[in-house]
């Protein structure tokens, strides 16, 4: 279970580098690792979106865990 948060995580950073850049530059990382591919970029997308709702779920999860602890 850990090794898929730390993975999820890091495809975070992947997206919010990639939003990073998009913003600041005006340019797509994702769309330059992929060469312009939209099949490869929607399966990007969709696995970094995956692993976001995964690391919100984690988050929530391990909120509620502490609360009741405590």
């Amino acid at each position: 279970m850990m090794t898929i948060t730390i993975i999820a995580t890091l495809l975070l950073i992947v997206g919010a580098f990639n939003w990073f850049t998009v913003g600041v530059f005006g340019f797509n990382f994702i769309n330059w690792i992929c060469m312009g591919s939209m099949v490869a970029q929607s399966i990007i997308y969709g696995i970094v979106g995956i692993a976001g709702l995964w690391v919100l779920i984690y988050l929530i999860a391990n909120k509620f865990k502490l609360t009741k602890q405590a």
